[in-house]
């Protein structure tokens, strides 16, 4: 009896040492945050400016909307300018001009006293031959449902950084578990031996849109650095939060930016769950 009275009181003790603690975290002047994609399919290119805010704040951020924005093809020489849509939010291309594989670009943003430019290849895109989806019971770490299974060929020796997108039913899946990021680690076999979207189980008559991006290695290192970051607790053992590596750099002016320039083809496919069909062998 005099152990459990022990433990009990041992328990409470723990429990009334628990306080909620707020770092005195500096504060610094807001920094212009450039989100910048750019693909072959025009419709799906943007750029979005925003300013950042200190990490206690839970106000949205501030767009920036006068900025001059523009992508130039540093093998031809087009310049394609920008312009911001207040529907959107962001600026887009005029006309939704896309980018042509195998050219570089630049992105040009001007804004008050300051210039920031990235630069990208947009390359050629792996092979997509086929989609297969299968029904699984749920097992211990894994959930019931179809799962997804692509299969095609990666022919490429370097460069091979991968992002695959899922829009589930008009629903882009974006929490950080859902950033499905691979690269050539353990070879580029992976697509014909068949790549299943593991930890993505979906249900009958769901339809779900596939966009399969190949990033330039810097693009694709601040995607991981983000996921990492998102990730973090705070916990006792966890690394300070800091930001991802921009690939964006100042080349006039005082103000340094945050964010990254994303050039990469785009493969996009859309599957329907049918639960009556059956998939051929």
């Amino acid at each position: 009896m005099k152990n459990q009275i022990f433990v009990f009181f041992l328990t409470l003790l723990l429990f009334s040492c628990q306080e909620e603690v707020f770092l005195e975290l500096r504060t610094v002047e807001p920094m212009p945050v450039i989100e910048a994609v750019w693909t072959d399919v025009g419709t799906m290119n943007f750029v979005k400016i925003s300013k950042s805010r200190d990490f206690y704040e839970e106000e949205p951020n501030e767009l920036i909307k006068d900025a001059i924005v523009f992508i130039q093809n540093l093998n031809t020489g087009l310049v394609i300018p920008f312009r911001y849509a207040e529907q959107a939010n962001r600026y887009i291309p005029l006309n939704n001009v896309g980018g042509r594989k195998g050219d570089r670009y630049r992105l040009t943003v001007r804004w008050e006293d300051n210039e920031y430019q990235s630069e990208g290849v947009l390359l050629q895109p792996p092979r997509l031959d086929s989609i297969r989806y299968e029904f699984k019971d749920s097992r211990l770490f894994r959930e019931e449902g179809y799962y997804i299974t692509l299969y095609g060929d990666i022919p490429f020796t370097e460069d091979n950084n991968y992002r695959i997108r899922i829009v589930r039913n008009d629903t882009l899946l974006n929490n950080r578990n859902d950033y499905l990021l691979f690269d050539d680690t353990f070879g580029t076999s992976i697509l014909n031996n068949g790549f299943e979207l593991a930890g993505f189980p979906f249900r009958a008559n769901d339809r779900v849109r596939l966009e399969l991006f190949r990033l330039n290695r810097d693009a694709f290192d601040y995607l991981n650095q983000l996921v990492s970051l998102l990730f973090n607790d705070g916990g006792l053992f966890s690394p300070p939060p800091q930001n991802p590596t921009s690939n964006i750099r100042l080349v006039k002016g005082d103000k340094e930016a945050l964010g990254y320039f994303k050039v990469s083809p785009v493969l996009i496919e859309t599957v329907f769950i049918d639960p009556d069909l059956k998939m051929p062998d």
